[in-house]
């Protein structure tokens, strides 16, 4: 277990969870995820308003809060790589305006034009 920064994990190939994240992260914004949620919200009020046994209405309870807390988790890994891409770029656009300004051509444009790439890969 480590306490980096997620982008800062593994070097520069994602790792499992990385892309695992990104999976998750593309099939939580689609409609057939919207859809789950519909069902289960579904499943709850009817274990609710059925008056299931106690059992039933826990096991509906315990499975929005399940997916409440993978998506917490979720929503904080996406926020966190955002956050480095966009520092990133950034940095690349201050370095690339640094040396334009100073007349000198150099790397920071090179950097800058993998940056704006980077995106991409978020």
């Amino acid at each position: 277990m480590t306490l980096r920064h997620p982008v800062e994990r593994g070097g520069t190939q994602r790792g499992r969870f990385a892309q695992l994240a990104a999976k998750s992260s593309h099939f939580t914004s689609s409609p057939a995820f919207f859809v789950v949620c519909l069902a289960l919200i579904a499943f709850f009020l009817t274990a609710h308003f059925a008056h299931l046994p106690l059992a039933w209405q826990l096991m509906a309870g315990d499975l929005m809060a399940a997916v409440t807390l993978l998506l917490l988790a979720l929503l904080k890994n996406s926020e966190l790589r955002a956050e480095h891409a966009i520092q990133r770029e950034l940095d690349a656009l201050a370095a690339a305006l640094l040396e334009s300004h100073e007349g000198r051509g150099g790397q920071a444009a090179e950097d800058l034009k993998k940056v704006i790439r980077l995106e991409e890969e978020t």
